[in-house]
């Protein structure tokens, strides 16, 4: 089974990354929509503070995900850290989507004058410089975990069971888009005198946002409710519950995920009664020796395997 491992130290450090990045470039941003009156800038200074916070959410998932299990949660608190990505996305959707396109609505209702664009072109140019920096650090984990998975980028972003990476490349990849708008909109209001340029970048930015609010959040809701894993990681363990010459087939199998990279699979096995014969102690044994077998990877918690006898096993 090609899993890759559970990369919490290096999901820290992308999201301390984006942090520390969407902090000074909100800052920026800030002063820079205040000194040119940018509708476009404002919504891009959202978008950031929204991206700080929802990263600083993963953070708290992080550190609570890493609990050991305990009575209450005999399966470890890996789930967590979907939780707080649900609210990251939630916080994407209402501070910078939402918050945006009222922004760029206003402004189209009642325009301000521009002063002082080239300041904010230039801030925008210094930001995408530090979205890129971030961007390329979740890019590097993301590849990491891709290349040890046996997929590719696109797959792995989709099927991924730790949140944080793909919460961070997405979040910076929509700002980098969400800046080329803004400075779009900057050059256009400049070029033709026309503020309506700018109230329009400030919609365009908060839809960009929403839909990667509607991403995240459709991810994250299916990890929470228990999302069976992808057929590369079942299918390898289909091979190996049936690798043993005493079971004849795999009647049922749901691998779930339970938190990032930790697997809970439940099985049920159909075996041949001429192989074991009478003794039900033989039976448990090799039954416990396969479940051994499985928990030998890291990224399997607990194996639960039930047992069918098929009286005349035929040809295998």
């Amino acid at each position: 089974m090609r899993l890759s491992p559970d990369r919490g130290g290096e999901s820290l450090r992308t999201v301390l990354t984006a942090i520390a990045a969407n902090l000074l470039i909100a800052l920026a941003k800030g002063a820079a929509a205040l000194l040119t009156g940018s509708a476009a800038l404002l919504a891009e200074t959202l978008h950031s503070v929204a991206d700080a916070g929802n990263e600083a959410l993963l953070l708290v998932g992080l550190s609570r995900s890493r609990r050991r299990p305990d009575r209450r949660h005999p399966f470890g608190y890996g789930q967590e850290r979907y939780f707080w990505s649900f609210l990251a996305a939630l916080g994407i959707f209402l501070i910078g989507g939402i918050l945006s396109i009222g922004e760029g609505v206003r402004s189209l209702l009642r325009p301000e004058p521009l002063t002082s664009p080239w300041i904010g072109i230039g801030t925008l140019l210094a930001a995408a410089g530090f979205e890129a920096w971030s961007w390329r650090v979740a890019r590097r984990q993301l590849r990491r975990s891709a290349r040890s998975s046996g997929r590719s980028l696109a797959q792995q972003l989709a099927r991924a069971s730790d949140p944080s990476a793909p919460t961070v490349f997405l979040e910076d990849s929509a700002a980098l888009i969400g800046i080329t708008i803004a400075l779009a909109a900057l050059v256009l209001r400049i070029v033709t005198d026309r503020a309506a340029w700018d109230g329009a970048g400030s919609i365009g930015i908060g839809v960009l946002l929403i839909a990667v609010a509607y991403l995240l959040a459709r991810r994250s809701k299916a990890l929470l409710i228990d999302e069976s894993a992808p057929a590369d990681i079942v299918d390898p363990i289909r091979e190996r519950l049936v690798r043993p010459d005493w079971v004849v087939d795999v009647t049922d199998l749901d691998v779930i995920f339970i938190g990032p990279v930790r697997l809970l699979v439940l099985a049920r096995v159909e075996v041949a009664a001429d192989l074991l014969g009478s003794a039900a102690w033989e039976l448990h044994r090799r039954i416990d020796q396969l479940r051994q077998d499985l928990l030998q990877t890291p990224a399997i918690a607990e194996v639960s395997i039930g047992v069918d006898v098929r009286s005349d096993p035929g040809d295998r």
